[in-house]
C-alpha cells in the first residue's frame, strides 16, 4: 500500500491526474449524483431571478481561496 504522507505535493497531483484519467476514460460510467442537477437548477433559478451573477473562473478561484 502506498503511504500518501511520503509523497511530495507534485507526486500527489500526478497521482490525482492519473486516477482521474482512469476514472474518466469511460465517461458514461460517471453518473453525477442527483444533487448535482438539483444544485445546478437552484443556481439557474437564482441567476434568472437576478439573485446571482456570473463571474469568471480566475475570480471564482480568488473568492474560494479567501472565503
Amino acid at each position: 500500500m502506498l503511504a500518501l504522507e511520503t509523497l511530495s505535493r507534485a507526486d500527489k497531483l500526478k497521482l490525482m491526474e492519473t486516477l482521474w484519467d482512469d476514472l474518466s476514460a469511460n465517461a458514461a460510467d460517471l453518473a453525477s449524483p442527483e444533487w448535482h442537477g438539483e444544485a445546478l437548477d437552484a443556481a439557474r433559478r437564482a441567476y434568472d431571478a437576478g439573485e446571482a451573477a456570473l463571474i469568471d473562473w480566475p475570480q471564482a478561484k480568488r473568492q474560494l481561496r479567501v472565503e
